[in-house]
């Protein structure tokens, strides 16, 4: 039997790094900072739906927390004058608590085509505004191959196209190996409201491959690869000849 394995997941301290990046000493506060990173990831993707988040990145410290959001579009994301991206901080600031200070950045997404989530994202309102299923993961595809992708797959899973029988249909194009762990692969999953039930959308996208030498076991390498250094031994002392003493022959080696 098969195990499904977010692709993230499995390559966490690889190729990609957590999400959500602290430290606690007390289970309460553990507890609660999840609490409070899923309460931001949800009201954000709520109020910048139009934004195109690609993802949220939460970092903390015992004072001070550092929101990061990777957008396609940071115009709609910064509003007239920034005062969308003010609210939202005003927002996230009565989450997080007075007593600790909040930095609130953006990363803009240069090539939106081949970020899954985005793909993901645009295939489920592609799906509510009853756009055919199969143009739709075509003309993904299409895009994202266009774009630089080495390769990607689509799958929408539900009652696609109005019938009564949920099913599953998927494309894909290229290479996407999600066994090898060097392989930059990222993965993003949408859900589109329909008048005849919820339709589901997954995305894998394969943007290369890394050279993670410099990551992991570089210096288990390094060592390996070392040329072994042999120490010279250290030269016998010449003995001392008294005058008229003949020198010693030398002794050939006995064999056992």
């Amino acid at each position: 039997m098969g195990h499904k394995v977010n692709p993230i997941c499995l390559r966490l301290n690889l190729t990609h790094n957590w999400r959500s990046r602290w430290f606690t000493p007390e289970k309460k506060l553990f507890v609660q900072y999840i609490q409070e990173d899923r309460t931001i990831r949800q009201m954000l993707r709520k109020e910048l739906a139009a934004a195109a988040v690609a993802r949220v990145e939460i970092e903390r410290s015992p004072d001070r927390v550092r929101v990061l959001i990777h957008t396609a579009r940071p115009g709609i994301l910064i509003g007239r004058r920034g005062e969308n991206i003010q609210r939202l901080q005003e927002a996230v600031q009565r989450i997080v608590g007075t007593d600790r200070q909040l930095k609130m950045d953006y990363l803009e997404i240069t090539n939106p085509a081949i970020e899954a989530q985005l793909i993901a994202d645009s295939l489920a309102f592609q799906l509510e505004k009853r756009i055919a299923f199969r143009r739709a993961m075509k003309r993904a595809i299409q895009q994202a191959m266009e774009a630089g992708a080495k390769g990607i797959r689509v799958i929408c899973d539900g009652r696609l196209g109005g019938a009564e029988m949920t099913r599953r249909e998927g494309y894909r194009m290229g290479k996407v190996p999600l066994g090898t762990l060097r392989a930059d692969i990222d993965f993003g999953q949408g859900l589109a409201h329909t008048p005849l039930g919820c339709i589901g959308t997954r995305v894998w996208v394969c943007k290369g491959m890394l050279n993670l030498k410099g990551r992991r076991g570089a210096t288990a390498t390094a060592q390996a690869q070392a040329p072994a250094t042999v120490k010279a031994a250290p030269a016998p002392a010449a003995a001392a000849v008294t005058p008229g003493a003949q020198e010693p022959s030398p002794v050939a080696p006995v064999s056992p």
